[in-house]
């Protein structure tokens, strides 16, 4: 099939290039004239802040949107006449803008926000509508009637839920792409092989990417969703090219023609890169299952990108590599090097071979240290990053300093209380219920206030400002949060619907739903992925080790995350502030970085598949197969290490977090994992590591493409593989009969 779909690209070369010219094309203008926005939608069902939220919406209208904070500061004092004069003009403007339900003066009527030394004033913009339906326009007009208070000598910043910023370009894919152009010109050792992957790349990100702000228009994708995508199409763009351009030059050094040697790569390299690709979107879309808008709008954004990659990969990219034909070594850098199947000795081959001979110590070493690695992580601590983590030139990060400063850091995200009383009572009566229920509010170890409570119209719920003491990524706030909802509020208001909601709220409920899913996710992505891989390559104990092995390399990447992004170890040389791993990073990061560290899997051991099936030599067909793929294997992970890694050049954490945890993760599966602990492993295995029991064998299904069972080698032994001890032994593993001699 990859063959024959290779074989109509070569053929109609051109024609294929226009269509995806043509593709992209009008994707961007559909993106231009129908795309969407990013937002953050952190609805949560069935939790206790979506609950106050509802009770919200439905008793208090004007306070169901969410808010933005308007901070103003003047060293001559907010109170002067010249400041005050200008904050009222802007409250009044403010109040007019559409989309605005409330406006609270920092001056009264009512509790003053005004700091001690009169210095520093917090306005609360209330909106009619939740952040992610709050039109951009509305936000700006109150943003523009605050001009004349900065106008005034006075220093105004913003900060809240509807300050949604989206993560777009910020220059770090340059410098990827710049860095990857090295990396391939080193592997390749040539300008237009180099070209071909990066061409072939942002092509299919240029769709991808388009399609996705298309898809915005039509369901709420976060913020982080473009970066995000943009990071993994990126890496994983360049590294299926490189994989299949890799084979290509393979067998063109071997004597075939590109019309031969296009088609032989895609049934190989192609297959590899579909069967990895296909795991890495399993895995993604898996995040669906967790139900929470948020995460799996986030998944659906990598998915676009991975999914125009793999079309790319076995349509465009067999057509631009039909137009530079023979000329795709050509304006060489350095002598390319094909040391498999020359019959020399490279030093891979040596390696693997070395390895094998010293397998227990290897095998021994090199899981301590992925396990030492991943220790970091039973300190785990899901959470939110706040504004205190923003960039330090953001208007947000200067809001969160002045307010936490002059009025504490609770200030900067307090929790909204609300309680139901029964229906019926008398209003003194309901009154006495909610003074009560503030007194214990007040009493409780980590309030460092209470504002008076408002009754709805009805006269039968009440609702809280309550400020904590610590921020509102702090431990100490999460613990008090749920202190109120088990011990606090059922005691001082016996009888009553209580809930504690907000956005400090919202994002620890968020931590702990995702924390609570964490383990079966990761079940349920291991499983469908070994699946995947028993299918592939018909042997139970090969996606076994697959599977324990990238367990391993996830466990350790999380280890340095906590390490780095949690504990504060080296943050500063990244740029970073020490916080909670955000809440949705683990599953977000192990289903991305399962998928793929499956890429390598199945492209190292597809070719030690090959080579056994030819010679049936276990240990042969392991070092002949790290052999052929190492060096190729080495330069993909380079390829998508210097990718994640220029994206700590962005100024949002959880970019940071991301690009961070995907970089190392990859480094060490690449490194440690691949080319130590597989051919150790591999060698303790032996011939075992194909077995399959004949009922599974008979009855498991084929994929597309998937080499027919043969009779095995003579050398082999007719039980041998009859009774399941290895693979099918074919002369070659994309066809039966002989390989066809390559033309001179």
């Amino acid at each position: 099939m990859l063959s024959a779909l290779a074989r109509f690209s070569v053929r109609h070369r051109w024609w294929v290039i226009a269509v995806w010219l043509l593709a992209v094309i009008g994707a961007a203008l559909g993106a231009r004239t129908a795309g969407g926005s990013f937002t953050d939608d952190l609805t949560l069902a069935d939790t206790d802040s979506q609950a106050a939220y509802d009770t919200l919406r439905k008793r208090y209208p004007d306070l169901s949107g969410d808010g933005m904070q308007v901070v103003v500061h003047s060293d001559a004092g907010v109170t002067t006449a010249t400041v005050k004069g200008a904050v009222t003009d802007a409250l009044t403007a403010a109040r007019d803008v559409p989309d605005v339900a409330v406006v609270r003066s920092p001056y009264g009527p009512g509790p003053t926000m005004v700091s001690d030394d009169g210095r520093t004033a917090v306005t609360t913009v209330q909106f009619t509508e939740r952040a992610k339906d709050v039109p951009e326009e509305s936000v700006e007009a109150v943003r523009e009637a605050f001009d004349p208070v900065r106008d005034a000598g006075a220093q105004v910043e913003y900060g809240g839920a509807v300050l949604q910023g989206e993560h777009g370009p910020s220059g770090s894919e340059a410098i990827g792409l710049a860095a990857a152009v090295l990396v391939l010109l080193v592997a390749f050792g040539s300008v237009f092989a180099m070209v071909v992957p990066l061409l072939t790349a942002l092509f299919a990100l240029a769709l991808g990417m388009s399609l996705l702000t298309v898809v915005a228009s039509v369901t709420t994708i976060g913020t982080s969703g473009p970066v995000v995508a943009t990071m993994i199409g990126l890496g994983v763009g360049i590294d299926y090219a490189l994989l299949v351009v890799t084979r290509h030059r393979e067998g063109m050094h071997a004597g075939h023609p590109p019309e031969e040697s296009i088609p032989l790569a895609l049934a190989t390299a192609g297959r590899s890169v579909l069967v990895a690709g296909a795991t890495v979107i399993v895995a993604i879309l898996s995040l669906y299952l967790i139900g929470i808008p948020f995460v799996s709008a986030l998944g659906l954004a990598s998915t676009l990108t991975v999914g125009t990659t793999l079309i790319a990969a076995v349509t465009l990219l067999p057509a631009v590599l039909a137009v530079f034909g023979t000329d795709l070594d050509r304006f060489r850098v350095r002598r390319p090097r094909f040391d498999h199947g020359t019959g020399r000795a490279g030093g891979w081959h040596r390696w693997a071979g070395h390895v094998q001979r010293h397998p227990w110590p290897y095998a021994l070493v090199s899981t301590v240290v992925l396990i030492a690695m991943a220790l970091p992580l039973f300190s785990l601590r899901l959470g939110t990053a706040d504004a205190g983590s923003a960039p330090e030139d953001s208007t947000e990060r200067q809001a969160y300093e002045l307010v936490a400063r002059d009025f504490g850091e609770g200030w900067t995200g307090p929790l909204v209380v609300t309680a139901r009383f029964a229906e019926g009572e008398p209003a003194a009566e309901v009154k006495q219920q909610a003074t009560e229920v503030r007194t214990g509010l007040e009493k409780t170890e980590g309030v460092q206030e209470v504002r008076p409570p408002r009754l709805d119209e009805a006269g039968t719920t009440a609702v809280y400002t309550v400020v904590p003491e610590g921020s509102p990524d702090d431990e100490s706030t999460e613990r008090l949060v749920h202190h109120l909802r088990v011990d606090v509020l059922p005691e001082a208001a016996p009888g009553a619907e209580t809930h504690v909601g907000g956005s400090t709220a919202t994002a620890i409920d968020l931590a702990d739903r995702l924390g609570s899913q964490m383990a079966w996710f990761m079940t349920f992505v291991v499983g469908l992925s070994f699946l995947l891989l028993m299918v592939e390559f018909r042997s139970v104990v090969v996606p076994l080790k697959a599977a324990v092995m990238n367990l391993l390399s996830v466990g350790a990447a999380y280890g340095v995350v906590v390490a780095v992004f949690q504990w504060g170890w080296g943050a500063g040389l990244l740029g970073a502030e020490a916080g909670p791993v955000e809440s949705f990073a683990p599953v977000m990061l192990f289903a991305v970085l399962f998928g793929l560290s499956m890429d390598y899997e199945v492209f190292l051991l597809s070719r030690v598949q090959e080579e056994y099936r030819r010679s049936a030599d276990a240990g042969a067909s392991v070092r002949n197969g790290i052999a052929a793929t190492a060096r190729i294997i080495t330069a993909a992970a380079s390829v998508m290490v210097v990718v994640f890694g220029s994206f700590q050049l962005n100024d949002e954490r959880t970019v940071n977090l991301f690009g961070f945890g995907l970089a190392v993760a990859i480094a060490i599966d690449a490194t440690l994992v691949r080319l130590v602990l597989v051919p150790a492993v591999m060698a303790l295995l032996g011939k075992h590591a194909w077995w399959m029991p004949r009922p599974m064998r008979r009855f498991l299904p084929r994929l597309p493409g998937h080499a027919a069972d043969v009779t095995p080698l003579p050398s082999q032994g007719a039980g041998e593989a009859g009774a399941g001890d290895g693979p099918p032994v074919a002369a070659d593993p994309e066809r039966r009969g002989p390989v066809p001699e390559p033309r001179r």
